[in-house]
């Protein structure tokens, strides 16, 4: 087993018990490490305040990255507490709804920016924010898809942004190395998160997932923190700006 005891982080975009955010929240605490969670709005405090509990998280504080500060507060809180943050999870992604069922062809610029700024740029806006606090290293995790590396029958406009967060990873890690934070981004396939429900035929793509992986069966919202865990832990000391998928090998074929 993993020692992640006083390895302390933020864990962004627990939604329910079926999010990323929370197996990788669950996997992290069962190993030692210390939580600050965030909840998106009063709407959905009910639903993320019960989970925090259950995982003894130091802190819950609201967070929508589309609002001016709000990032930011949550960072001056955590680090402050703290006195230094080991890692932060950024498990999140938006769009439009009607930018995303629609053609990438027909996206429109400003449904475009929101759902660039909110999946991708937010990462790169916490690594920012993350970096005072990391005074002696740390690990920044982000979560992509595979429709950011070929194409993904109603992904439409998600793809490129995903793609853009794949290559901020391998920027960020560049850039943060030297100072010894860790940079990657996980793939999980395909998994029955709330996120993942605006996704047109999503049960078909699962279903389809299941089919083709070379192990026949879907990953876990479990799995992916399982290799969180091993990231964020010592032994991953010497590992950054990857790209792995948790996906039962569907990557792999053509």
């Amino acid at each position: 087993m993993l020692d992640l005891t006083g390895k302390k982080g933020l864990v962004f975009g627990v939604a329910n018990d079926n999010s990323i955010a929370f197996g990788c929240a669950s996997a992290l605490r069962e190993q030692g490490a210390e939580l600050a969670l965030t909840y998106l709005n009063e709407k959905a405090r009910p639903h993320v305040e019960p989970l925090a509990e259950r995982l003894g998280a130091a802190l819950l504080l609201p967070c929508n990255v589309a609002n001016s500060g709000e990032l930011g507060q949550v960072f001056e809180q955590a680090g402050t507490l703290w006195g230094k943050l080991d890692f932060v999870i950024h498990s999140i992604a938006w769009s439009p709804l009607d930018d995303l069922h629609g053609a990438l062809v027909d996206s429109s610029a400003d449904g475009f920016a929101q759902a660039m700024d909110v999946s991708c740029h937010s990462f790169i806006r916490m690594a920012r924010l993350a970096r005072p606090w990391m005074k002696q290293g740390g690990t920044l995790l982000t979560m992509s898809y595979q429709g950011a590396e070929r194409v993904v029958e109603h992904y439409n406009l998600m793809g490129p942004v995903k793609a853009a967060l794949e290559c901020s990873v391998r920027y960020l890690a560049a850039e943060l190395g030297p100072e010894q934070i860790r940079v990657h981004a996980l793939s999980p396939g395909p998994m029955p998160t709330r996120a993942a429900s605006g996704i047109t035929d999503f049960n078909q793509l699962m279903a389809e997932a299941e089919r083709q992986a070379p192990l026949r069966h879907l990953g876990t919202p479990e799995d992916v923190g399982h290799l969180a865990a091993f990231l964020i832990s010592d032994r991953a000391r010497n590992l950054t700006g990857s790209l792995i998928h948790v996906d039962a090998g569907q990557h792999v074929l053509a």
